[in-house]
C-alpha cells in the first residue's frame, strides 16, 4: 500500500492553493512525520506552518503550507477498496445476503477502525491487531462505533459466523475505555438468537463500561430474499416489536435513575413495525446515534410540523410533486403531508415495495433505481419526483444498483431530485427551490 494521502481537490485562494498544491499530489510527510493515512494527516496538521513532502508525477517535491484558520482548503481522496481493512467474519445476517449487480463497493466488508473514527462505520474490534489498538490509544481515536451483537463470547462467535480468529470482545472494550476512548455500541437483534435473556445480558454487561460505552442501539435484523445457503433466520413479528419496545422503555427508566442517561435505544424500525408512536424528542438526549436510525423519525416529524406552514402560501400555478419513500415510513409520511395546508400544490406519497432485496426490507435507504422505475413508470408523477438522498452514494450520487438520478429521470420522463432526510430539505424541495 502506498504511503501518504492523495489530494483530491484544492479550493481557490485557500492556504492549499497558495502552497501550490494540486489534485493528484501525494503528501507523504508533514514536518518530517511520515503519513500512513488521512488520520495521520489531521493528527500532524495542527501547527500553523506545515512543511510538506510531496510526490507529483513520480517526482519528489516540497511545499510550505501556512494556516489562515482551521480550513486548509484541500480535500483528500477517500481510501480505495484495496486500502481498507476488511472483515474476516461471516455474520449470519450481513453482506452475504446481497444480490449481484450492485455497486462494487457494497461487497467490501470493511472492518477498519479508521473508517469507524472518520465516518461512524461499525466495526467488530476483534479483528484488530495489537499495533492498531496501540495506535487508537496513542492518537485518541474517539469515538468508535462497535458491532457488539452479543457479549456472550460463544453466542457472539456464532453470530459472527464462527470465524477462525476467536477473541473476546469485552476485554478489548475495557482496555479502550481505560484509555479514554468513547464507544457507541450496536446490537443487531435476531429473533431466537440474541434476544431475550441474551439481550439483557449484553445490555447489563455494557452498562458496566459506561461512560466509556456511551450508547447502545438495538436494531432489528433485516433479511433479504437472497439467503441461499445461509442460516435460517426470521424477522420480528409486530407483537415481538411491541414487546421489545416495552422492554427497552423499562431499561431506560431504570438506567436514567442510576446512570443519568437512558443508555439503550431501539431503532425507529422497532416502533414503525410495532405500529407504536416514536418517543418524544427529549427522550433521545440530543440524538447521538441518529445516523443509526435512532430518532430520525421523531426529528423529521417534529421538523415537518415546525416548517409545514411554509407550504401554506398559494402557488401561482398548480404544482404536483411525487415523494418516494420506503413502505415502512410511508404511512407516517402520508399523514404528515396530509396535515400540511396547501393550495395549488398536490403531494403524492409513493411507497416503493422492495422487490430487489425482498419485501421484508421496508427502509428508504435500501431502495433501488430499478424498483423506483418499474413501480412509477406509467403513473402520473407531476412536475417532479423526490427520492431520499440516503438511497444514493454520498459523493457519486449512484443508487445501490449502480444507476443514477439521470437514469431514473430518463426512464420516467420527469425530473428526479434527491432530498436530504430532513423536514426542512423536503419542504424546500416541495416549494421548488
Amino acid at each position: 500500500m502506498p504511503a501518504g494521502v492523495v489530494v483530491a481537490a484544492v479550493r481557490e485562494r485557500s492556504p492549499a492553493a497558495r502552497a501550490a498544491l494540486r489534485p493528484g499530489d501525494r503528501i507523504v510527510a508533514i514536518n518530517g512525520q511520515a503519513l500512513r493515512d488521512v488520520i495521520d494527516f489531521h493528527f500532524h496538521a495542527g501547527q500553523e506552518q506545515l512543511r510538506l513532502s510531496l510526490e507529483r508525477e513520480g517526482r519528489k517535491r516540497a511545499a510550505v503550507l501556512r494556516r489562515a484558520g482551521p480550513d486548509l482548503g484541500l480535500e483528500l481522496e477517500a481510501p480505495r477498496p484495496g486500502e481498507i481493512d476488511t472483515c474476516s467474519n461471516k455474520c449470519v445476517f450481513f453482506i452475504h445476503q446481497l444480490p449481484r449487480g450492485m455497486r462494487r463497493s457494497l461487497y467490501v466488508k470493511d472492518d477498519d477502525f479508521r473508517l469507524s473514527f472518520l465516518h461512524g462505520n461499525y466495526i467488530t474490534l476483534t479483528d484488530l491487531e495489537e499495533h492498531e489498538l496501540t495506535r487508537i490509544e496513542a492518537q485518541r481515536l474517539s469515538p468508535l462505533y462497535v458491532s457488539v451483537h452479543a457479549t456472550d463470547p460463544e453466542l457472539r462467535h456464532r453470530l459472527l459466523g464462527q470465524p477462525r480468529l476467536r477473541r473476546e470482545l469485552l476485554p478489548i472494550m475495557e482496555r479502550l475505555t481505560k484509555a479514554g476512548i468513547l464507544m457507541h455500541a450496536q446490537i443487531v437483534l435476531v429473533p431466537e438468537w440474541n434476544d431475550g435473556a441474551a439481550l439483557e445480558r449484553s445490555v447489563r454487561e455494557l452498562v458496566h463500561l459506561h461512560p466509556g460505552v456511551a450508547t447502545v442501539a438495538v436494531v432489528p435484523v433485516g433479511l433479504t430474499r437472497h439467503r441461499e445457503r445461509l442460516p435460517q433466520l426470521r424477522a420480528h413479528t409486530a407483537e415481538e416489536a411491541r414487546a421489545l419496545a416495552a422492554t427497552i422503555a423499562g431499561w431506560q427508566r431504570e438506567l436514567l435513575g442510576t446512570l443519568g442517561t437512558r443508555f439503550v435505544w431501539a431503532s425507529d424500525e422497532v416502533y414503525l413495525h410495532a405500529g407504536l408512536p416514536v418517543p418524544a424528542a427529549t427522550s433521545y438526549e440530543g440524538f447521538p446515534v441518529i445516523e443509526d436510525g435512532v430518532g430520525l423519525v421523531r426529528r423529521f416529524s417534529d421538523g415537518f410540523a415546525a416548517t409545514r406552514r411554509r407550504l401554506a402560501r398559494p402557488f401561482p400555478r398548480p404544482r404536483h410533486v411525487t415523494v418516494v419513500t420506503g413502505t415502512l415510513f410511508a404511512p407516517r409520511m402520508r399523514r404528515l403531508v396530509e396535515s400540511a395546508p396547501t393550495e395549488n400544490l398536490t403531494i403524492t406519497v409513493a411507497p416503493i415495495v422492495n422487490d430487489w432485496f425482498g419485501h421484508g426490507i421496508g427502509v428508504a435507504g435500501l431502495l433501488t433505481a430499478h424498483d423506483i422505475q418499474s413501480q412509477l413508470a406509467g403513473r402520473e408523477l407531476g412536475d417532479l419526483v423526490l427520492v431520499p438522498q440516503v438511497a444514493l452514494s454520498e459523493k457519486a450520487g449512484v443508487f445501490l444498483d449502480d444507476l443514477t438520478l439521470d437514469d431514473v429521470s430518463a426512464r420516467l420522463g420527469v425530473p428526479v431530485r434527491a432530498v436530504e432526510p430532513s423536514a426542512a430539505a423536503l419542504v424546500t424541495a416541495l416549494l421548488g427551490r
